[in-house]
């Protein structure tokens, strides 16, 4: 950001917050706060970032006044020219981006996005003929034996995703979660030895389960997968390939993966969100082949309400951004940094899930160091190193105490860091891991979740890390009066 867009940004803001210290002052501290929390923090939460200024103002216009439901030039409101102008020009841009057929920018979320798929593709696979039985009897004639058949054929669709302690999401198939109760749904796991996918005992799982939706992507798989191998187990057993490319959807826009590593050229759907590796606002999109075009473009009212206006004019502002040259230096800056940061704890002798990475995320196994991963957040938390307690396969304490955490390099890279920053970071964490004992228990036990973290540690910690902060000033020449 040049000197006189700092200058912009410093005034925008300032005034912004009193404006809306004269409504609820409290509001305009905590913002005040937020930023001097992240500006003092190492930022290692693998699914943050750090939006551009230009972003984060596209979100705070009179767009958030519009109700749009609808797509483009078919609304239910009127008065949404505008609307169908910023729709239109990030689904432009996202199109380019990812080399994709067709893109659906409404969703507010990953979550929504995933939402969207899964209609989507239940919709693809049975409306066709039922549309045809509708149109030949009319649809008011459908016997109630039709509409048993369709609620058969719904109930009895199967999905095969990765599972939650392997690397997977929520959402793709954990029984909890609405992707869990939509399907009727299997997991396939990685190699119990090499923590890596074997993707001989994928195609065998889906030769057996049969699912309609194969699930691809991840959120704590430290290694690339190979959609092309995927979509040949797909196309083998019938199923449609969804992959979620959520968190390195940025590595993907910034061409680190290329060829068999792009899910986007051998997926039929792909869902992202738009924060995350890609810097943009909060929420999420879906690709696809136009084949699927007309299900996805159902997705309000299918799933969705009213889109946000003000965030798809944000999208459009970040799709531009990923656009540039820039970014490209970015993405392989973040997985490079990655490695730099894998190596710095090898090298202090920490167990890392698969023993390393090649994307933009390290997965710590604490398991030798005593603690859950509950403690080791907690404790790294106090020493201003801000991380997430993480599964690890076939986790022994698991999901809600864990024993990982789970570190990404997308946020520190867009402050700056590089090699010799992420290898201190690794030392850092080394520090407090080791200087970190589990609590007690009222009992007197073990305890899963208190800590106990040595004398002096934290301030030592702290120190180190504002001295790499201070050389990489988050939204430098941005002063909050």
């Amino acid at each position: 950001m040049t000197d006189d867009l700092s200058r912009l940004s410093s005034s925008a803001y300032s005034q912004a917050l009193e404006v809306i210290a004269s409504v609820e002052p409290r509001i305009a501290e905590a913002t005040r706060a937020e930023l001097a929390d992240q500006r003092a923090s190492l930022k290692l939460i693998a699914s943050e970032n750090y939006a551009s200024p230009a972003v984060l103002m596209t979100m705070g216009t009179w767009f958030s006044d519009k109700y749009a439901e609808g797509t483009v030039g078919h609304r239910f409101y009127a008065g949404c020219q505008n609307v169908d102008t910023v729709e239109s020009i990030a689904a432009e841009h996202a199109r380019e981006l990812f080399g994709a057929e067709y893109a659906y920018v409404q969703p507010h979320s990953g979550i929504d996005a995933n939402l969207v798929a899964f209609w989507s593709i239940l919709a693809h696979r049975v409306e066709g003929p039922w549309l045809e039985k509708a149109q030949a009897k009319n649809v008011n004639e459908l016997t109630d034996a039709d509409w048993e058949e369709l609620r058969r054929e719904l109930g009895n669709q199967r999905l095969l995703g990765m599972s939650l302690d392997a690397g997977g999401h929520l959402t793709h198939g954990f029984r909890p979660n609405i992707s869990g109760k939509m399907f009727h749904q299997q997991q396939y796991g990685t190699d119990p030895e090499t923590g890596l996918l074997d993707y001989d005992k994928v195609a065998a799982k889906a030769r057996e389960f049969r699912p309609l939706v194969l699930v691809a992507g991840y959120s704590a798989y430290p290694r690339r997968v190979d959609f092309a191998k995927m979509r040949e187990i797909a196309d083998e057993v019938g199923a449609t390939l969804m992959v979620d490319m959520a968190h390195f959807a940025g590595l993907v826009a910034g061409k680190v993966f290329t060829g068999d590593e792009d899910p986007v050229p051998h997926a039929h759907i792909v869902t992202s969100t738009t924060h995350k590796s890609l810097r943009g606002p909060r929420g999420g999109i879906v690709l696809a082949t136009e084949e699927y075009a007309p299900s996805v473009d159902r997705g309000c009212p299918m799933v969705l309400g009213g889109p946000l206006s003000h965030v798809m004019a944000a999208k459009a502002v970040a799709f531009a951004e990923a656009r540039q040259d820039s970014f490209r230096g970015y993405a392989q800056q973040v997985a490079d940094n990655a490695k730099s940061l894998a190596e710095g704890f090898l090298t202090r002798g920490t167990d890392l899930v698969t023993g390393g990475t090649d994307n933009h995320l390290v997965l710590v196994d604490v398991s030798k160091y005593g603690l859950t991963g509950r403690q080791a957040e907690s404790a790294l938390l106090e020493a201003g190193v801000v991380t997430n307690r993480n599964s690890v396969p076939a986790d022994p304490n698991g999901a809600w105490y864990t024993s990982g955490i789970r570190l990404g390099t997308p946020a520190l890279t867009t402050r700056g860091f590089g090699h010799d920053e992420f290898d201190t970071v690794a030392d850092l964490i080394v520090d407090v891991l080791s200087n970190t004992q589990p609590g007690t228990t009222k009992a007197g036990g073990q305890s899963k979740a208190s800590f106990v973290l040595a004398d002096g540690v934290a301030d030592r910690v702290r120190a180190r890390s504002a001295e790499m902060l201070d050389k990489h000033p988050l939204y430098p020449g941005l002063e909050l009066s």
